[in-house]
Parts: C-alpha cells; sequence; structure tokens
C-alpha cells in the first residue's frame, strides 16, 4: 500500500489506491457468480424451453402468492442484471405472460434498473478507478464530451438496441457519469424496448399453444425498431441545440 508522509511529523497516512483489496471484492464477487452460473449450468433455467416446460407452474405461484410474486421476479431479474447473465429476453417475455403488459414492463424496469446499477457502482470504483488513475488526454476528453450530455447519450444507448445491455451497463462508469444521471437514463430508456417484449409474453400462451416460439427479434422490426430510432433522435435534441448555440457565439 502506498503511503504518504505528513510534514508535521504526524503519523503516516494511506493514501487511496485502486487496487486495494476491498475495492475489488464486488467485482470478484460477480465475476465469480457468473462463473459458477455456467459451471452448474443453470443458463437451462432461463431459456424458453424451461419457460416452456414449467409455465403453468410458474403462473399458479404468481395465483397463490400474488404479493410475494412480484418481489421475487424483481430480484431475480437485478440478478440476472447485475451478474450479467444471460436469458433477459426471456425472463422479460415471461414478465409480461406472467404480470400483464403493464405491470410486468413496471417489474423488468425496476429489476433491471436496480441490477444495472449495482454493476455500474461495482465497475465505478474498480476498474473506473484504475482507468482514473491512468487516463490520458484521449479519454479525459472522451469523459468530459460524455458528461456534458450524459443523459442524451445514455437514453440512445438504451433504446437502440446496438449494443448488450451489460456493456451499456458498464461504459457509463468508465466515462465517470453521475449515478443519478445514469438510473433516470436506464429507467427512462428501458421503458420502450421492455414494453414492446412484454407484450409478446402476454400473448404467449396462444404462441406455446400453437407450437410456437416468441419472435426475439421484435425490436429489430420495421416499424417497432423505427419508433426507437425516433424517441433516440428526440433524445439527442438537447445535444443538437447546444451546438446550434455554440455556433451562433
Amino acid at each position: 500500500m502506498m503511503m504518504t508522509h505528513s510534514t508535521s511529523g504526524s503519523e503516516p497516512v494511506p493514501s487511496e489506491s485502486p487496487f486495494q483489496v476491498k475495492r475489488w471484492l464486488p467485482l470478484g464477487l460477480l465475476i465469480a457468480g457468473l462463473v459458477l452460473f455456467f459451471a452448474l449450468g443453470w443458463q437451462r433455467y432461463v431459456s424458453f424451453e424451461m419457460l416452456r416446460a414449467y409455465r403453468g407452474e410458474l403462473m399458479q405461484f404468481v395465483v397463490a402468492h400474488r404479493l410475494l410474486a412480484p418481489p421475487v421476479y424483481m430480484v431475480a431479474y437485478a440478478a440476472i442484471a447485475a451478474f450479467s447473465l444471460p436469458g433477459g429476453a426471456v425472463t422479460t417475455v415471461l414478465g409480461g405472460f406472467l404480470f400483464g403488459p403493464y405491470l410486468g414492463t413496471v417489474y423488468v424496469v425496476i429489476g433491471a434498473t436496480l441490477g444495472a446499477t449495482l454493476l455500474f457502482l461495482v465497475a465505478r470504483t474498480t476498474l473506473g478507478a484504475v482507468l482514473a488513475a491512468s487516463a490520458g488526454p484521449f479519454l479525459n476528453r472522451m469523459e468530459a464530451g460524455f458528461r456534458e450530455n450524459a443523459l442524451s447519450y445514455l437514453l440512445v444507448l438504451r433504446l437502440v438496441p446496438l449494443f448488450p445491455f451489460w456493456l451499456v451497463n458498464l461504459v457509463p462508469a468508465f466515462l465517470n457519469v453521475p449515478l443519478g444521471t445514469y438510473v433516470l437514463g436506464t429507467f427512462l430508456g428501458i421503458i420502450p424496448g421492455t414494453f414492446v417484449f412484454a407484450l409478446v409474453g402476454s400473448g404467449l400462451g396462444g404462441v406455446l399453444d400453437a407450437g410456437r416460439k416468441p419472435d426475439f427479434d421484435v425490436l429489430f422490426h420495421g416499424q417497432v425498431l423505427l419508433a426507437l430510432v425516433g424517441l433516440a433522435v428526440l433524445a439527442l435534441t438537447p445535444v443538437a441545440y447546444k451546438a446550434f448555440k455554440a455556433q451562433k457565439r
């Protein structure tokens, strides 16, 4: 551990180091959880096949435990987001199936935001600290530009399904986005896409009865994608306005 010495003869005071064990412990736990998830083969439980096999039991649980089922579902979804586990689309469709498109959307957005925020905080205090300690001019300029319009950029990243959810959780942590901005951008930005998947889930019973699979590429369909891109363009309006004002000066 690095030490700083006081000029007044007092005891040396430990300085902050990005490599402190306590900083890396939460990230280590998340990585260990991800490895354990695959080592035990739990990925098969967040698949469409398991949803098809156990949809009756899941619905019975929700009916029998109306107050318990929503928090259980939200905690499970938060864990999927925090540990960057596969199966987010399946779990979102399941939310629409179990709770309907509106409540399903609410529960998914809350669970996903909680999990994404946990991963954001862990990444910011570990990898983010290392990057900050070794940041060069390019990264500093990129961070400054992103922070100036953080909410707009984050909304675009959340709205347009170009990048994996886990990657969008991490990038703002490296660019030192404020926590409040991150939470707000995540919460608002995932609502449209979540609602589309929840709508798919609300009609899942008929899809399964017909022996078909739900359409997990629904976000890339023409009208849906066009609507999401339109919202993304709207989110960039403040950025364009700032650029316009800067040119007028």
